[in-house]
């Protein structure tokens, strides 16, 4: 395994990203080819692989294995879970997140992405463009993933065609580029080999474009929310009461976006109380300024009612608060959704009971047309929901904060997670229809 300083590292950017594909394509091998021929595979683990690639009759290393660490996967040659996997080259950190491409299995994927700046979108060169590729571009197009690459594998299988390759990345780019997919680059590869992976292919002297990790060293990462909207969702009121600290009340959290200063006026939401930030404690040291992602401590001039739920934001860059949340949603859970449903809502910290008052539409992914109101939305669905809740929640919109504009939808019974959900329009946003839900006596 290759050897990088602590001191280099430092110095690279991190990338975010995820794996996606139907069943079969070959996205856990893609992911072992790329520790393999990056040399981020440590020897006892190689000879892990090796050993239980052997007891299978295997001639040569699955690399597949390097991820999929379940028993499950390992005896069905599946991935089950997200696998989270960690790596470096001179150039560039990463964050991986190999995800299912069972459709039972789309709610992981939709984890996976959910933090992604890209995806990586697996093909199989002899099946093409699958319902399950399009439902995982439309899950990226969603999240607002900003960069796909659509990695057409198993080239070797039919023989290195160009036109193969042509057929399949000009149909997908097509089609993401109606859902709106900012990006897309193609690139032919064979991960079982090792063509265009991290070594160019000789066997394909046509394509003259970068290798997956390549691409994914050079991509440009602009995910600096330092920049954005601030957020503070508090986490813990910190009150300890001692005779070393006899009047410290601090309000701790994790920045979701933006950045905090001393002396900046702040609103407390949703009630809307403002006051002023005297001091932030950072590490167990006063600092002047703190920013995303730190795990931070707030101090604040006033004795305010702030508890575990509540959002602190700056008082001139405050969102509106309400009740009322139109979105688009992902449905996850095998129990379906539907008009009158009653869930909890988590958003950030804060948890609000909630109802479904409408289901707008549904999308067909095969050809992007909106069903209108469909009623209900089953497993791996996509559609619009219009949600009214307990309680106003300060949600932006998910197209400006990926972090404060999402939420989930919890089964109130069992704690199970129903839905995915992202504030705002989005692709599949529909025509309003004049069709209110009626009310059923919930009284908020």
């Amino acid at each position: 395994m290759s050897t990088i300083t602590t001191e280099a590292l430092a110095e690279t950017t991190l990338l975010r990203f995820a794996t996606a594909g139907s069943v079969d394509d070959g996205k856990s091998t893609l992911v072992g080819r790329l520790l393999h021929d990056s040399k981020s595979v440590l020897t006892d683990q190689l000879e892990a692989v090796e050993r239980a690639s052997a007891s299978r009759g295997q001639e040569a290393p699955d690399l597949a294995l390097l991820t999929d660490g379940l028993r499950a996967e390992r005896e069905q040659g599946i991935t089950i879970d997200v696998a989270y996997r960690y790596f470096a080259t001179p150039r560039r950190r990463f964050i991986l997140a190999d995800t299912p491409g069972h459709v039972q299995y789309t709610r992981n994927m939709v984890t996976g992405a959910s933090t992604a700046e890209l995806t990586v979108i697996l093909v199989d060169a002899r099946n093409g463009v699958v319902e399950q590729t399009r439902r995982h571009a439309a899950i990226a197009a969603l999240l607002r993933v900003p960069h796909v690459v659509l990695a057409v594998n198993k080239m070797d299988l039919v023989g290195y065609q160009e036109s193969v390759f042509a057929a399949i990345a000009e149909e997908f780019t097509a089609y993401a580029t109606e859902l709106g997919v900012p990006e897309v680059t193609a690139v032919p590869i064979s991960a079982l080999v090792g063509d265009n992976v991290v070594e160019p292919s000789s066997h394909m002297d046509w394509y003259g474009g970068p290798t997956v990790l390549e691409h994914l060293e050079t991509v440009p990462v602009s995910h600096d929310l330092t920049r954005c909207h601030a957020r503070l969702p508090v986490q813990y009121v910190i009150r300890p009461q001692s005779a070393e600290h006899p009047d410290y009340r601090g309000y701790a959290g994790q920045i979701a976006a933006g950045t905090f200063r001393v002396g900046d006026a702040v609103t407390v939401l949703p009630s809307g109380r403002s006051t002023t930030i005297t001091g932030i404690d950072l590490l167990g040291e006063p600092v002047e300024a703190a920013w995303t992602p730190q795990s931070v401590t707030l101090l604040l001039a006033d004795d305010i009612d702030i508890s575990r739920g509540d959002l602190l934001v700056p008082a001139q860059d405050a969102p509106a608060t309400t009740q009322d949340l139109d979105a688009t949603v992902c449905h996850v859970a095998d129990q379906p959704l539907t008009v009158g449903h009653r869930v909890l809502l988590k958003h950030g910290t804060r948890t609000v009971k909630a109802i479904v008052k409408d289901i707008p539409s549904r999308l067909t992914l095969d050809d992007l047309s909106l069903h209108p109101h469909p009623g209900t939305l089953a497993a791996n669905d996509i559609g619009r929901v219009k949600i009214r809740t307990a309680e106003p929640l300060p949600a932006d919109s998910y197209s400006d904060s990926r972090r404060t504009g999402s939420f989930i939808l919890i089964d109130p019974a069992d704690g199970t997670t129903l839905t995915a959900g992202m504030v705002g329009e989005s692709f599949a946003a529909p025509e309003p229809v004049k069709n209110p839900a009626e009310d059923d006596g919930w009284d908020f």
